[in-house]
């Protein structure tokens, strides 16, 4: 679809009221169109404030895969819808098409019944969207409603938008009972377009500790900054004796208790941290008051990370500011995302929707397309994947995201309640999770007995195999190896060597490949390549660079990636000689000879790989020539250097290493990988395990 055209592919998002949890539902739809389309962008045809920034446009442009700036996607004020609605019209077209001519497809977020909202509000939203030409998604709030209150108001919300010539293409109840989500879509079904219902959730309405501290006006006295951003589910005021709030405390609650109550805070603290009590999102101290000299040294001794906060404000206007404060999916708020987007990945049927937006099938492949494709692959069969690095927050919070979002069952190893408590501070529900510690667990004496019996040749004996089962490395592993995981993910703590040494000893390579190797999933603007091996094998011979090619054209494949492999060199074709160029030619005739089913060329240069204009002059009767998808370098330092070169200059996003050549799979994470590195890594290592077969899982 041409830019222009981009109109056909929007949606536009819009409620009869406030308060429907219209972002979740947007974010979710955005999410849905950056996997199908390349160019997506938002836009604001009325903006939320004009004293501060819109926290909804910043979170959907933190999403969005057009480059497009903020003050481009904002239409006009409500000041101007009611100075003049006609001409605000014309201006929110106007600006509309300037970003529309920049997408492939576009989502309006309609307004909030905010500042000057009326209840009109939805009729001009419907003309609106009638003079954009993009259909509705309509959002209701399906809470303290029943399900034929709910049907009653999506009628009348219809009907307002047949009024005014408005397109409605779905219905989405958000907010509902939990218990009742089938009975709102069987009310709904008389209104004859796709309905959708999401249930209640008050994590995403809960205020951060930062929120709160802005609510009372507040100052951070002690405690770890950064759990600031967890959120607070409850607020509970302790007026009554230490023992009877102990009784009451409650996962992610707040406790407000005026400063000078030193048993009430001593308490508190040091309940937050024992084990078989609640993890606290924080402490607000009221009244101006602050803890007596030796309490606050024994507080500051005891080293707490919990947030404590103190406020001038009295316990009634301290409780009243927490109680009105009101949480946002907001920009930072990463737990909240991942719970809309997993919220709408599983109730939301995006084919359905898509089909009905008639989003065209791309014909490039963007970073965001791809990394979204990884995420729903794995969420469609979904496999088990071992973490042994509990210790790491990155991995804890990688975690949340996974479980949030149903991508992969998960195993994290480390001491339970450690590792529990730590993911609580940080906001990150491990409730779905495992824990396991690899020093005492049920399966401790079974993997020190099996690993004996697979090292019996190398003089291992059991009580040497119980020390080296202990490790996390080998623990996860022997999981894999017995068919307790599907594949596992480590690294981020610890070497390459010691994430995958236990490999070669435990799981051993696939059938009819005798080298392990990798691969880096590059992803361009417009197309994802592979670049193998760039980690593992330092000088490989011609036989090993011929199972590299072959494995990585396996694992490219996996990934919907057709493999055309180019066997690179300082030379293309017969024009050169030497011991390096006739190592890649060698190669390239072992993988013709032991797989005649796969494009090949070699020896290749890069340019005349890559480039369509120089293989016509070059290699112009080549099949692969200028069409290259993988790429195989003929030792560790070309191919090292060049992934990292092509990362930095061109802005290509590296995912890899991917671990290949293994019976399971297991993969390595850099020192420095990001949290949204391990996600994608998992989903990796879960989409490999899926191309297993049963017995290979079981062996």
């Amino acid at each position: 679809m041409a830019s222009g055209e981009s109109a056909l592919s929007s949606i536009y998002i819009a409620s009869p009221e406030g308060d429907t949890g219209k972002s979740t539902v947007a974010l979710g739809v955005l999410q849905m169109l950056a996997g199908s389309a390349a160019r997506v962008g938002v836009f604001r045809p009325i903006a939320r404030s004009t004293d501060e920034p819109d926290y909804i446009l910043e979170l959907m442009l933190a999403h969005t895969t057009a480059e497009l700036g903020y003050d481009e996607c904002l239409g006009v004020t409500y000041e101007q819808v009611h100075a003049d609605p006609e001409l605000a019209i014309g201006e929110i077209v106007a600006r509309y098409h300037q970003v529309a001519r920049q997408c492939d497809a576009v989502v309006i977020v309609g307004s909030d019944y905010t500042d000057v909202g009326s209840p009109s509000e939805l009729g001009f939203n419907a003309r609106i969207a009638a003079n954009l030409n993009a259909p509705v998604l309509l959002a209701l709030r399906g809470a303290e409603r029943s399900p034929d209150e709910v049907r009653q108001l999506a009628e009348m919300c219809a009907a307002e938008l047949r009024a005014q010539h408005a397109h409605l293409v779905g219905v989405v109840a958000n907010r509902c009972d939990p218990d009742r989500l089938d009975e709102v879509i069987t009310a709904l079904a008389s209104i004859g377009v796709p309905v959708w219902s999401l249930p209640e959730v008050p994590l995403l309405w809960a205020p951060t500790m930062d929120e709160l501290l802005t609510a009372v006006d507040g100052e951070l006295y002690s405690g770890d900054r950064d759990l600031l951003q967890r959120e607070a589910l409850h607020v509970m005021v302790g007026g009554m004796t230490a023992e009877h709030i102990l009784e009451r405390l409650t996962e992610g609650q707040v406790v407000i208790v005026p400063g000078d109550r030193s048993d009430v805070l001593l308490a508190v603290v040091n309940a937050h941290e024992a084990e078989g009590f609640p993890s606290l999102a924080g402490i607000i101290m009221n009244g101006g008051l602050l803890p007596h000299p030796a309490v606050a040294r024994l507080m500051a001794g005891l080293r707490r990370r919990l947030p404590i906060l103190s406020t001038t404000l009295g316990t009634f206007d301290t409780a009243s500011a927490a109680a009105r404060v009101r949480g946002r999916v907001a920009v930072g708020s990463q737990r909240k995302v991942d719970t809309a987007l997993g919220l709408m990945e599983r109730r939301v049927n995006s084919a359905d929707l898509l089909a009905r937006l008639q989003v065209p099938r791309p014909e490039v492949m963007t970073p965001q397309m791809f990394e979204y494709q990884l995420i729903e692959r794995a969420r469609a069969d979904r496999r088990h994947v071992v973490l042994p690095e509990g210790g790491d927050d990155r991995i804890l919070r990688a975690a949340g995201r996974l479980l949030q979002r149903q991508v992969a069952d998960l195993t994290i190893l480390g001491e339970e309640a450690a590792v529990r408590r730590r993911a609580a501070e940080l906001g990150v529900d491990l409730s779905a999770a495992t824990v396991l510690d690899p020093t005492n667990c049920e399966y401790t004496e079974e993997f020190a007995v099996e690993y004996a019996r697979l090292r019996e040749h190398k003089g291992m004996t059991l009580e040497r195999a119980r020390e080296v089962v202990a490790d996390i490395s080998y623990f996860g592993t022997m999981m894999v190896h017995k068919g307790i995981a599907d594949g596992m993910v480590s690294g981020a703590a610890h070497t390459t060597a010691h994430t995958i040494r236990p490999s070669f000893e435990i799981i051993k390579t696939a059938p009819g490949v005798s080298t392990v190797s990798s691969i880096f999933l590059m992803c361009l603007a417009d197309r994802v390549l592979a670049y193998g091996d760039c980690a593992v094998v330092p000088d490989p011979t011609a036989e090993q660079l011929a199972d590299i090619a072959i494995s990585s054209a396996h694992t490219s494949a996996q990934f919907g990636i057709e493999p055309r492999i180019a066997m690179l060199s300082y030379s293309t074709g017969d024009s050169g000689s030497g011991a390096d160029v006739d190592k890649v030619r060698g190669a390239t005739a072992l993988v013709r000879q032991r797989r005649p089913d796969l494009l090949v060329e070699g020896p290749i240069q890069y340019d005349a790989a890559v480039e369509p204009s120089v293989a016509s002059t070059k290699m112009p009767d080549s099949a692969v020539a200028g069409r290259a998808t993988v790429f195989v370098f003929p030792d560790l330092n070309t191919g090292n250097n060049t992934y990292k070169a092509v990362q930095r200059s061109a802005g290509a996003v590296a995912i890899g290493p991917v671990l290949q050549g293994l019976n399971k799979p297991v993969n390595d994470l850099s020192r420095g990988a990001l949290v949204e590195d391990i996600v994608n890594t998992v989903a990796i290592t879960a989409i490999q395990a899926q191309g297993l077969s049963p017995q290979e899982v079981r062996s």
